[in-house]
């Protein structure tokens, strides 16, 4: 399998979540944050926190911790959030 990682195409293993994809890369931050744009990635790895957002095939707010890569897929760098505050 193959994916994109901000315009960088990189293997990827079936099953893999998106996380376990970057931190394989050895990225440790792929969002920053609304107010103060500090660097985000992965902290709970269950879902809950909403720290490892980040865009898949141009959807934003996904969270990387729990979406498995998919052949093809284009993960971007999240600036902010969508999501309520």
């Amino acid at each position: 399998m193959r994916v994109k990682v901000d315009g960088r195409a990189v293997p990827a293993r079936p099953g893999q979540t998106v996380a376990g994809l970057l931190l394989g890369l050895g990225r440790t931050s792929w969002r920053t944050t609304r107010h103060g744009g500090r660097p985000r990635g992965v902290f709970c790895g269950i879902g809950a926190c909403f720290d490892c957002l980040v865009v898949v095939n141009g959807v934003p707010d996904v969270r990387a911790c729990q979406r498995v890569v998919e052949d093809g897929d284009d993960v971007r760098t999240q600036h902010g959030a969508e999501l309520p505050s």
